[in-house]
């Protein structure tokens, strides 16, 4: 029997349970006696004064039991994450098309749908701003500009023997997770609350619910057992959702459910950050950057809610894989009347790694160079390894990694031959490239950085764990599974994972920034350990053996010619009244980060990636077609190889979307147009090309001391989509004239992408 864990390509623990449809979410849980349901109460216009607020024609349609507004809140009516300033239930100004004004609680989800209907909303509308270039204008910004600094950069930059300007604007995507926000508030002894809330921060939830209500944190209990996706958009936001069913479920003492449905759910809840991206740049004759003066703009929406954190990550990875000798990027959080954007899948990285990416594409287009060249000159390397925000590249993966693309997937080759078919078709085009990723892995904040777990051995050898990490598809549960079974060296199903609660790991960090294994797992580990010391201690006394001769080994307990079952000597523990139940608590060594300054180690270790990707185009009517796509994704020593390859997948799938489909529209009036599946494309196992290749980076340990060696790969793998849209934007090049530059904005859709074509055949930019 072999009882290694780690390492091995386990299934998802819900995998069978999501095919034959028995998972259960928190709709499909039997709903509790006196149940009522929520419906929300939302803006009509995108910028207004709030001049008043009448509810009592809602009471009058049979089964609506309660109404709820910012007056109700008997606590602190305020939901900031970050910063202070966002009402639950807004009292003076209204933000946003959807913007929740009040909710209405009723026997059924018709009655309180009819009864929102009636609620009358008296204000005066304001001007609103729909753009990121209007919010420049006026300097509207939720949060102070940002700047990261390295050296002299406007000397550098006059210095320089050839310089570039450019820009370029990047969308927005919605989440789409399938499972859309919900929560379901029930009273608990005391006066308390238990709250099952579709969220990746539950603690973050228990905290702002206890705020909102005026109760303490410890009467609040928040418990997930799985989301149906999050992405990012369940971080922050779950707050809302389930701040309204627990204001209601106090206000009637009775279990509330609000489940938004797709259109309210794409309505009310914020996006990815969409960025207007400016460089100006300082090159010499071989494509070698000297000094980056950088302008990331977001499109932050209406309030604070993460932004703060997103840009200073897409500051932070503006350099991606490339070093600048002097660099200035700026930061700003740009105020809109839309919906308060948010947490996404790579959390301003790829925003940042676009403008990289961009610029090395002008350059390289400029100086009629091959464009993988021009990146791999500015690669970081020994003695231009200092980031924009001061740290120190260590572990550089991507020129070895490259060379073995290049090698394997015949990049020389093929860059011909995309050239020499363009030479001789006029119709139809080819673009070929090579994006690199280089993504830091922890949060920016280092106060975020930490996890804890609870482990608890029972005498029938079965072991159950508790830890702050949510499982939202990507496999968490089955990792940390995986690990703890490692430290027993037990099988894999003698360990169970119980849903995670904030009465068993208090103040956890949210399942985010990659880090849901790094963080929970090695909690887990650290639990685990000192379970197994104690009982190595037990077993050394019953074999009268020194401690260090005691293995745990394929679900035994041995020593020389001794031998015990874990199960038995879990027993035998119990017995001798030796505590088989630990807490483990990880926190992140190295990192720290100046806000003030922007500098420091924010990153315990970098995960890196390549993508070669190959496409077609129309030029006549700007349809295009992904031909083949290479991936090499470094992850350390994989904890669940088939796990990871999954992740890798996906997220290139749904950067895919992102950044050539998934196009959000707004009508005059501040709208959402783009709100449910018929009028909002995402991408579907189709779009992926038929030959798509995928390799994880072999032999390739983390050399930091992760858990077990791992690297994160919930977010990097998204970035290597960005080789998608650098071929759309090659294979538009080729219609230029020698040496000039062609744009194409994201998503790269087929309209954008025949508007491109024509400035490049005209030369206009």
């Amino acid at each position: 029997m072999d009882t290694a864990t780690v390492g091995q390509s386990f299934a998802h623990d819900s995998a069978a349970h999501h095919v034959d449809g028995k998972a259960s979410f928190i709709d499909d849980m039997p709903e509790p006696r006196n149940l009522l349901h929520a419906h929300l109460i939302t803006s009509p216009w995108a910028h207004a004064r709030l001049t008043g607020l009448d509810l009592a024609p809602c009471l009058t349609v049979p089964g609506v039991v309660a109404v709820a507004a910012a007056a109700d809140i008997p606590g602190l009516n305020d939901i900031g994450a970050i910063l202070k300033g966002e009402p639950l239930f807004p009292t003076e100004t209204l933000d946003y098309v959807g913007h929740p004004v009040a909710a209405v609680a009723a026997l059924s989800p018709a009655a309180a749908r009819a009864g929102a209907a009636l609620a009358k909303i008296v204000g005066t509308p304001l001007p609103p701003v729909f753009d990121i270039r209007t919010a420049l204008e006026r300097e509207d910004y939720v949060c102070p500009p940002m700047t990261m600094l390295r050296g002299d950069v406007d000397k550098a930059l006059a210095a320089a023997p050839l310089r570039l300007s450019g820009e370029t604007e990047i969308g927005g995507q919605d989440h789409f997770y399938l499972e859309t926000h919900i929560a379901l508030a029930l009273p608990a002894d005391g006066g308390g609350l238990h709250i099952f809330s579709s969220t990746q921060h539950p603690s973050e939830v228990q905290h702002l619910v206890a705020r909102l209500l005026g109760m303490p944190q410890s009467a609040v209990t928040v418990e997930v057992r799985r989301l149906g996706g999050g992405f990012g958009g369940k971080e922050s936001q779950a707050t809302l959702i389930a701040g309204v069913a627990a204001l209601l479920c106090r206000k009637t003492g009775r279990p509330v459910k609000l489940r938004l449905d797709r259109d309210d759910d794409m309505t009310v809840t914020g996006k990815r950050h969409s960025f207007l991206l400016r460089w100006d740049v300082g090159f010499d004759k071989d494509g070698r950057v000297e000094a980056v003066d950088m302008l990331l703009a977001a499109g932050s929406g209406w309030s604070t809610d993460l932004t703060p954190g997103v840009v200073s990550r897409a500051l932070s990875h503006a350099d991606n894989a490339y070093f600048y000798p002097a660099a200035r990027i700026r930061g700003l959080s740009c105020r809109t009347n839309h919906q308060s954007n948010t947490a996404f899948r790579g959390f301003g990285a790829p925003q940042g790694m676009i403008a990289a990416e961009a610029m090395m594409d002008d350059i390289a287009h400029h100086l009629r160079l091959d464009p993988l060249a021009v990146r791999k000159i500015n690669f970081y390397g020994p003695g231009r390894d200092i980031t924009p925000y001061h740290q120190t590249v260590e572990h550089f993966r991507l020129p070895a990694m490259l060379a073995e693309m290049e090698e394997k997937a015949d990049l020389a080759k093929r860059r011909v031959a995309v050239d020499s078919f363009n030479a001789g078709s006029p119709i139809i085009k080819k673009g070929f490239a090579v994006a690199p990723v280089k993504f830091g892995v922890s949060f920016n904040n280092p106060a975020m950085n930490q996890a804890g777990a609870l482990v608890m051995a029972y005498t029938d050898g079965s072991v159950l764990v508790n830890h702050g990490g949510i499982e939202m598809g990507q496999g968490l549960y089955t990792k940390i599974a995986q690990v703890t079974a490692e430290v027993f060296e037990i099988p894999l199903n003698q360990i169970r994972v119980s849903s995670t609660r904030t009465d068993k790991v208090p103040n956890t960090s949210p399942t985010a920034a990659s880090s849901g294994a790094d963080l929970n797992g090695m909690a887990a580990q650290q639990a685990a350990e000192i379970i197994r010391g104690r009982m190595a201690e037990v077993a050394a006394r019953k074999f009268g053996v020194p401690l260090e001769d005691v293995q745990f080994k394929n679900g035994e307990i041995r020593s020389g010619n001794y031998h015990i079952s874990f199960a038995e000597l879990a027993e035998l523990c119990h017995l001798q009244r030796v505590s088989l139940s630990a807490n483990g608590f990880y926190r992140t060594p190295k990192i720290h980060f100046d806000k003030e300054t922007m500098t420091g180690r924010p990153f315990f270790y970098f995960a890196h990636g390549l993508a070669a990707a190959e496409v077609a185009i129309d030029t006549l009517t700007g349809e295009w077609k992904c031909l083949r796509v290479d991936i090499l994704h470094d992850v350390g020593r994989s904890l669940n190889p088939a796990i990871d390859r999954g992740q890798i997948e996906g997220a290139f799938l749904q950067g895919l979307g992102w950044l050539t489909m998934e196009e959000l529209v707004w009508d005059k009036d501040g709208r959402l147009l783009t709100h449910a599946p018929s009028t909002y494309k995402i991408p579907t196992a189709r779009d992926l090309p038929a030959d798509f290749r995928v390799e994880l980076l072999a032999n390739a340990d983390n050399p930091e001391a992760s858990v077990y060696r791992s690297k994160a790969v919930g977010e990097p793998p998204l970035m290597l989509a960005v080789s998608v849209w650098l071929a759309l934007r090659d294979a538009v090049a080729s219609m230029a004239p020698p040496g000039a530059r062609a744009t194409l904005d994201a998503p790269a859709t087929p309209e954008r992408i025949l508007a491109a074509v024509e400035a490049a055949r005209s030369g206009v930019r």
